[in-house]
């Protein structure tokens, strides 16, 4: 008997740091950036993986700044999705960048996958939220988020861009499925 609560204040002091240690991390949502998940299944070499994180970590800075340009820098003059060309997903991005500041995301990068051809391409899949705090109510808005969107990457110059994700787009969207044109 004695010996148990000799344990009982250590055990319960534990208990209460983890407790509150627990209370102190953020939730996911908060953590923000770009990560390839330690079970990603990557089968490109070191220097394509780093230059397709170097790309959207550019583009993610520059929406950090709220510089339109090195948002677009990621996609392919030749993008095209679900009818979206680049000059049409530019004028969203920026009413994007004009109706909200502070913006965040989350991109979790779990496959990288070389596809034959001219020129290199790579599909990376990517599972993202993407959210900001809306200029008008200074409310934080969930903008999009999605699960195992497979983005096509070409190499361009010795930079990777988005120039399309996978599937065709459908005759009709069902209710409350949109295409996720945001990187």
């Amino acid at each position: 008997m004695r010996w148990t609560s000799s344990l009982a204040l250590p055990l319960a002091m534990l208990g209460l740091l983890g407790w509150l240690s627990g209370c102190t991390v953020p939730p996911l949502m908060h953590r923000g950036g770009i990560m390839v998940d330690s079970w990603a299944d990557v089968k490109v070499d070191n220097a394509t993986a780093a230059g397709i994180l170097a790309s959207f970590d550019r583009a993610e800075a520059g929406l950090q700044a709220g510089n339109l340009d090195e948002v677009m820098s990621l996609y392919s003059e030749e993008y095209s999705y679900h009818g979206l060309a680049k000059q049409e997903l530019r004028k969203l991005w920026g009413e994007l960048l004009q109706q909200h500041r502070e913006f965040r995301s989350n991109h979790i990068l779990s496959r990288f996958v070389s596809v034959p051809g001219e020129p290199q391409t790579v599909e990376v899949t990517c599972t993202e939220s993407l959210w900001a705090v809306s200029k008008e109510t200074g409310e934080q808005v969930s903008i999009d988020s999605w699960y195992g969107e497979v983005h096509h990457m070409v190499n361009e110059n010795g930079t990777w861009r988005v120039r399309g994700h996978r599937g065709k787009a459908p005759k009709t969207q069902a209710f409350g499925a949109a295409p996720h044109p945001f990187f």
